[in-house]
Parts: structure tokens; sequence; C-alpha cells
């Protein structure tokens, strides 16, 4: 009585089940497993029954539980929403509601407490980063730097200045998504269904070929329950649900199990640029100065004029001082003309930071800068100093360090077309696609060129599966138009992530390559765990039906097979385990010191290029001090560097890499560019400077300036990323 009890009770909500489904127009696993427990039912096999009511119910569950992955994943992180700051006002540190900080007060973040709203670091700090991004290792963050809430203050007290609400800040944005994934139905038992479509059939078919050849119809019940889809029903949404799991995990969050399916039979990709493959804002990538001026000085003056303004390239001059380490200088009698520039006085001198404003003929080192920002497709800040040029900044939106490696990891994964759509000019996005390699580029394009662009890959069965990541306003039509939409999180609009089917929930490009390489992983086990489960049960079918197994036996086996692939379809939870050793290697210390050199050596890079530049009159007291500038920087500061990547950083990577090779071509960098530097150092020897040596002098210095922007451009690339792979 109390096996047939299990079996009412299992039958009654799968009949409802099934019918619903029958009323929709479609069928699935469930009607296999109605069947069978009708069928023990018939012939009085009620243990047998109960053990497929068991499965039936386990499955059930685990499909509840795969709908509301995303929103429980992110529990936790939820439950420690801060609910106060700690802001200092009139000299007082007030402890205030978070809902009533406002953009640009001062706030103290105690050790071990969650930042509140979106900040920019005061004096710096360590933040533990993994609620948000899963990187364990504490991530510090320099002065200037932005901070996001959500992160935990892993050092001493800091100070922040709130750049954002706390509805506007980053974990508000990461709770409105968990809400909405959580309200998400996650239909996971999809590729359930479309195998059930055949096997259901055939499991009917051998059943009544039983029945009618042996005529004992416990013979076609056998069949039927050993024919129960519980490895549809169980493996399937197990390896959904670790795939999520893993996702939220890497720092993407995705609204349902059919996102997670698609995403995994991807093979057409198309993106935004600017802020998706680029950097989104304007940064100094070279500073141009005349042959008397130091590069490193130039900056500092400029910073402390810009330093007043709102504008966005004053922005990026402070930015670029801040990497190199430069301190503004002190600036007064500061004022601003909207749309030219910013002018202030330093050391009593009278400095211009805008646009070229002198009316004098421009000499030749800032004719060349002019048509470098020309040909380099940059912006050109100048600074003038006592009515007179001095210095040009070239400014540019750059490609993200880690775009590169991302597309190739996700070339490797299987995306076949990877398509660049943007609105801004031709010149600009062929520039960007030449260099990471796209297939295709539609520049210019409006958000309603985008639409259209993306609903006609998404129609074109041949380009299979097609994916949209972006993170403007503009990019929300065609993010919802795709057959999967990921958008940027941290700085994206609103807009976007709303219309998007998943989201990256830091300013992160890897993490789509994790996205990817985690969906095609789980919608692999899925597959493979539904067909070795279907296979295992066809045997089993084949076996009751020969009257080797009666129903009891049977369900038994199945509940054998069940385990089996639950086991299988588990390792979708975890990286495989040559990931994770790798990741154990990582030495992300040295990296992260090494590519902080990189940008304090800007001004180091810049007096090579200025100092070539210098000689272009011939030789002169002038031109010779700006050589021997460029030396002095070489060797006491670059060297030491290159050194010590050679001697430190190339043997850690040595075992990430899989060996030496790894890093021969990079050592071979290093060996041309000290040999270049003792070529320069020999010229020098011989002072004055002759005119003989110019022709020399200049092919040395050029190509040391190109040698070291490939170099850094490879290690930035190749290595520095790495930290940030998941």
């Amino acid at each position: 009585m109390l096996w047939a009890g299990a079996v009412v009770v299992a039958l009654v909500p799968a009949l409802a089940w099934v019918v619903a489904d029958l009323r929709r127009g479609r069928y699935g696993a469930d009607l296999l497993a109605v069947l069978a427990l009708g069928g023990t039912v018939a012939v009085g096999e009620y243990l047998a029954g109960a053990i497929i009511a068991l499965m039936v119910a386990t499955g059930r569950v685990l499909e509840s539980a795969a709908q509301r992955r995303a929103g429980r994943d992110l529990s936790a992180l939820l439950a420690r929403a801060p609910k106060n700051a700690h802001v200092r006002r009139d000299g007082r540190l007030d402890l205030v509601p978070i809902d009533q900080v406002r953009a640009g007060e001062l706030l103290v973040v105690r050790p071990g407490e969650i930042v509140p709203v979106d900040g920019i670091a005061s004096d710096g700090g360590l933040f533990d980063e993994s609620a948000l991004t899963g990187e364990a290792a504490p991530v510090e963050r320099a002065a200037g730097e932005a901070v996001r809430s959500g992160v935990v203050n892993a050092g001493s007290a800091t100070d922040l200045r709130a750049t954002a609400t706390a509805e506007a800040s980053t974990y508000a944005g990461v709770i409105r998504l968990a809400e909405q994934a959580a309200a998400e139905s996650a239909p996971v038992a999809r590729l359930a269904d479309r195998v059930a479509v055949w096997f259901l059939p055939a499991a009917l078919v051998i059943a009544g070929a039983a029945w009618l050849a042996t005529g004992d119809p416990v013979r076609a019940v056998a069949v039927l329950v050993t024919a129960t889809p519980c490895p549809l029903l169980l493996a399937v949404p197990v390896a959904v649900t670790g795939g999520m799991s893993r996702m939220s995990r890497a720092g993407v969050v995705v609204k349902g199990g059919a996102a997670l399916e698609l995403l995994g039979r991807a093979h057409t990709l198309a993106m935004d640029k600017t802020g998706t493959v680029t950097i989104g804002q304007p940064e100094v990538t070279d500073i141009v100065s005349a042959p008397e001026v130091a590069p490193g000085r130039v900056l500092a003056e400029a910073a402390g004029v810009e330093q007043y303004s709102p504008h966005v390239l004053a922005g990026a001059v402070l930015r670029a001082a801040n990497r190199a380490g430069v301190e503004p200088a002190h600036a007064s009698e500061v004022s601003e003309e909207p749309g030219v520039g910013a002018r202030g006085r330093v050391d009593g001198h009278e400095v211009v930071v805008g646009r070229l404003r002198s009316g004098h003929p421009l000499p030749g080192w800032a004719r060349g800068a002019a048509r470098r920002g020309r040909l380099d497709l940059a912006s050109v800040v100048w600074v003038e100093i006592d009515g007179l040029p001095t210095a040009a900044l070239l400014v540019r939106d750059r490609i993200r360090p880690d775009a590169a490696r991302t597309l190739r990891r996700l070339r490797a994964a299987g995306l076949r077309h990877i398509v660049l759509l943007t609105g801004d000019r031709v010149d600009n996005a062929a520039e960007v696609a030449g260099l990471l390699g796209l297939d295709e580029v539609q520049a210019e394009a409006s958000p309603a060129d985008k639409i259209e662009r993306v609903r006609k890959r998404r129609e074109n069965a041949e380009e299979g599966v097609t994916v949209m990541v972006g993170d403007g306003v503009n990019d929300a039509p065609a993010l919802a138009v795709a057959d999967v939409g990921i958008a940027l999180g941290s700085r994206g609009s609103t807009a976007a992530v709303q219309a998007a089917d998943a989201v990256i929930v830091d300013d992160r490009i890897d993490r789509l390559a994790d996205a990817v390489e985690i969906a095609r992983r789980a919608r692999a086990l899925a597959v493979q765990s539904a067909g070795i489960g279907t296979a295992l049960s066809l045997l089993a079918m084949a076996a009751a039906a020969a009257g080797w197994l009666v129903p009891v036996v049977g369900a038994v086996v199945q509940e054998g097979i069940d385990v089996a692939v639950i086991l299988n379809a588990l390792r979708s939870l975890h990286r495989p385990l040559r990931g994770i050793l790798v990741h154990r290697r990582r030495p992300d210390v040295l990296l992260r010191r090494f590519a902080r050199e990189h940008e304090l050596l800007l001004p180091a890079r810049a007096a090579v290029r200025q100092a070539a530049d210098a000689l272009a009159a011939g030789p002169g007291p002038e031109a010779e001090a700006a050589v021997r500038r460029a030396y002095r920087e070489l060797v006491d500061r670059l060297l030491p560097h290159e050194m010590a990547e050679e001697h430190e950083l190339y043997p850690a990577l040595t075992e990430v890499l899989g060996g030496p090779e790894g890093t021969v071509t990079m050592s071979r960098g290093h060996a041309e560019i000290e040999r270049l530097i003792r070529r320069l150092g020999r010229h020098l020897a011989e002072t004055p400077l002759k005119p003989d040596q110019i022709d020399d002098l200049r092919a040395t210095l050029y190509g040391l300036d190109a040698v070291l922007n490939l170099h850094f451009a490879q290690e930035e690339e190749a290595y520095f990323t790495l930290p940030r792979s998941s």
C-alpha cells in the first residue's frame, strides 16, 4: 500500500504536467514517465512504480533549482548588502543610511567593511573583489583608481570619493539583475524534450513488440520502466545548473538555462567597439615635446592646470600623470574657455592646455606631432608655455589589453565569424578591426543598422546562433534582437543590462570568453550525459524485452544509470583539472607589478622618440641634451625594468606557459633593446656629436622606439592579461 501510495502521489502531478504540454501541442520526457507509472499500477508492480516516482520527483526538484540558480548563486552577495556608510561631513565622521550618500562625498571604508557605493580611491587600498569577480587574490587599487561597490576592504581604513549614489552603483545593479534572473523561467529540459521526441516512440514500439511477442503485459511494463528517461530528467538540469553556477562565479550572470544552452551553440559574434573592445575613454598614448623640455615635466604642468577641469580630455591628462607616477604641479589663476581649453600659472609661467592658440609658425617637432596625430587617428592636446607650443599629448581610445587574447579564446571555442558593429568613423573602426583580426566591420552604424545586421545574421541558418555584446543605450535594441545578448554591466547602461540575456558584472571583456567556454562545456556535458544515459537505457530496454529484467530490477538498473550520468553532469560545476593547476601557479603579483612599471615608463619611452626628432635639424646643444636625457632614462629606469623581467618574471612564467619556449621571443626582444642602448652609449662617448653621426644616431633611436613599442605591446597582450583570465 505504501508503494502504491507513492506511485499515486507522483502520478497525479505528472499527469497535470503532461496534459499542460499536450495542450500546448508538444510532448516531452514526462509523458514516458507517466506511461511507466501507469503501467506499474496496471500490473501491480508498485515497488517499481515507487522507484520511478522517486526519480521523477528528484528531476522536478533539480529543474526547479536550476530555474532559480542565478538568483541563488548571488544570494550570499545580496545578504551582505551594506545598509550604512561612514561619511566625512563638516569635519565629522557620520554614520548615515546608504541611500543618503551623494556623489562627490568622501567616505571612509574600515577594514573588513563592504564598499557601499562606487567611488575613486583617495589614497589607494587593498580590496577583496571575489564576491563580484570570483578572483580569490586581493587586488591593490592605487590612488585615483575606481573601486566598485560590493567589494571588501582587505587592508587598512581607506578614503573613497563617491562617484555614484547607492541606487546607481554596481551593487544595486547586481541586485536588480539577481531579482530579474530569479523571476526568469529557465527551460532547462529543452534538450531532454528534443531527445524524447524520438526516444518515446522507440520505447513504445519496443514495449509493444515485447507484449505482442510474449503476451505478457509485465514484459512491456518492464521495458517502460527501464525506458523512463531519468537521465534526461536529471542529467540535463544538473549540467545546466552547474554551468550557470560556474558562470556566476566567473563574473557572468546568465538569466536562464535557455540562454546558456544557446550560448553553448554560438557561431557568430557581433560586438560594439567603444567600451567593449576598447577601453571606452580617451587615454594619452604618447607625449611629444620640444627638444629642450622633458616629457615628465610638461606632463606635470599640464596635469596641474587640467586637474580643475571637468572636460573628458582633462581626465585623460590626469590619468596619464597618475599612471606615470608624476605629481601634478601647483597651478594658480586657473580658468577655462569652453571648447578651447584651460589656462593657469605654474612657477610664474602661463600654461595653456587644449587647442593650439599660437599664431606663430609651428616648429618642426610640432608639425611632426600634428602629422603623427593624423596618421595615428589620435586627438592632439597641445601644451603652450608663455605663448609658445611646448608639447603635444596624443590621445585616443585604446584597445583593451585583453581584447586580442579574448578573441583568440573565442575562436578556439568555436566562434567562426566575428563582426564589429560601431557608430564610430570608418577609419577608427577599420584600425581596430585590423589590429584584432575581425572578419567584418560596419562603421557609422545607427541602432537601427545594428538591429538589421544582427537580425540578418540570426535569420541565416548557416550562421548558427548569433551573440551580440555591447554596453551602451544604442546597443540595447540589438542585444534584445540577438539569440543571446550579453551586456557589460560595470559601465553599461541600464537599458543594455535589462535587454541582455547575460551580464558581465565587471569591466572585463575576457569574461566573455569565460562565458562561452563554460556554456560550451556545460552543454557538451549535458548532451554527453543524455546520450550515454539514453544508450544505456536502450540496452536495458532490450534486456527487459528479452525477459532478463523484471520491472523492479529494471528500475534499480535505471537508478544505476542515473547515478552515472549525474556524476558526469556534475563535472560542469568545475573547470578542467589542467585549468585549475595553471590558475593556482600563475604569478599574478609579479605580473601586476611589471604591468604597473610599463605605465611608469611612459615618459622614458617618450624621451627616446623626442631625442630622435630633435636630431632632425642636425647636431646642436639642444639636440645633444635631448639624446643624453633619453640615454639616462633608458639606463637608469628602463634597463633595470627589463633585467628584472628577465630574471624574475620570465622564470616564474615558465611553468605557466609549459616551458621556457614561451618567453624566448620576449627574451630576444630584451637582448635587442640592450644592444641598441649600448650602441647609443657608444655614440654619446664621442662628444660633441658630429654631423656624420646624425643619420645613424636617428636610425638607432627610431629603431629603439619601434622595438620598445612592439615589445611592450607583446608583453601586455601575452603576459599581463593572464591575471585577468579565469
